[in-house]
């Protein structure tokens, strides 16, 4: 890979716009971790942020930097990334997250952001740029992932149910409200570990593109892991209440054992997903296993409509970023 003759001050600002983007992942997708725990009033909303957020920056301790690789190595062709390409992806990104988040629609952060890196890299350097095996594993698994919540929250609503069949309404949720504190703490901590290494792999692209890092290290330095992870939790800290209210009582009306199935179902998603290197949508994930919840109960406990408009979200996601991140990318060429 060539390396590009980046002033340290473009850098220092696409570090910091990159974390902005980390921190407002975290702030946009905090309801993806903490909905199910509080609409079922196991806690407050704001214990339910601080523990996230903690989890969130405990995924440092846990998850290799798998996702981080892919997204730095496996999407976008290594000749194609300058600064131009990435403040390009970030501003398409931003963007998306702002417009979902306004709406309160539980979009993928994650998609956003390889949407912006699909459309600023095609934008400088046609389709060439891409890297096909790296993205088709990421586009399969915007089927796979809602798909494997909905088929493992459903199979554990399904077990529950039948394990716990002689005991009491009351003793059931006693029980589920101690065990779905335990179930949200596993799914922000696989939430932590998938999304911060998201923008670990572009703040690694860009210091691989300007020469202050090499492309055999095989990990990012320590100070952007470390700042990754610390701008996620900060966002999840400060909440993004407007998709709690969708995402926990909209789409289906959950107690704390449908919570805490919905909430374990989506964490062993994230954690496979992590183990393999793929930047899967935690988004996608809990929205498909708080469906299959719903629905291993009865079809008519998920509000269809409320879902359909979900997916569409998702289906334009990619290419509204990419689209914003073309012309953001063009805009980049004239001020950086």
């Amino acid at each position: 890979m060539q390396t590009l003759q980046i002033s340290i001050y473009v850098v220092a600002a696409l570090v910091v716009l990159a974390l902005l983007f980390d921190f407002m992942n975290g702030f946009h997708d905090a309801a993806n971790a903490i909905a199910t725990v509080v609409s079922t009033g196991v806690l407050k909303p704001h214990q339910a942020v601080a523990m996230a957020a903690f989890f969130n920056v405990l995924a440092v301790t846990v998850f290799p930097l798998t996702v981080a690789a892919t997204i730095g190595k496996g999407t976008i062709q290594p000749w194609a990334i300058d600064h131009y390409v990435i403040f390009g992806a970030l501003v398409g990104a931003v963007f998306w997250n702002l417009v979902t988040w306004y709406f309160g629609i539980p979009s993928s952060s994650s998609h956003a952001l390889i949407g912006g890196l699909v459309g600023a890299a095609v934008a400088k350097s046609g389709t060439t740029a891409l890297v096909s095996a790296g993205l088709i594993k990421t586009i399969a698994f915007i089927i796979v992932s809602p798909l494997l919540g909905f088929i493992l929250g459903s199979l554990m609503m399904l077990l529950v149910s039948w394990l716990f069949v002689r005991s009491t309404p009351m003793k059931v949720d006693k029980w589920f409200r101690r065990l779905q504190l335990i179930s949200a703490s596993m799914y922000s901590l696989g939430h932590g570990g998938n999304d911060a290494q998201k923008t670990m792999g572009i703040i690694w692209m860009l210091l691989i593109a300007g020469g202050y890092s090499s492309t055999h290290d095989v990990m990012p330095p320590w100070w952007v892991i470390l700042s990754c992870y610390t701008a996620i939790g900060l966002g999840t800290l400060f909440g993004g209440w407007r998709i709690v209210k969708t995402m926990g009582q909209k789409i289906t009306k959950l107690k704390p054992v449908g919570g805490f199935c919905a909430e374990t179902g989506g964490a062993i998603t994230l954690f496979i997903a992590t183990a393999l290197g793929i930047p899967v949508s935690t988004t996608h994930t809990i929205t498909g296993a708080i469906v299959g919840v719903g629905s291993a109960q009865k079809m008519s406990a998920v509000r269809w409509g409320v879902a359909g408009n979900i997916v569409w979200a998702w289906v334009l996601t990619i290419p509204a970023s990419a689209f914003v991140a073309s012309v953001a990318w063009w805009v980049g060429t004239k001020i950086l």
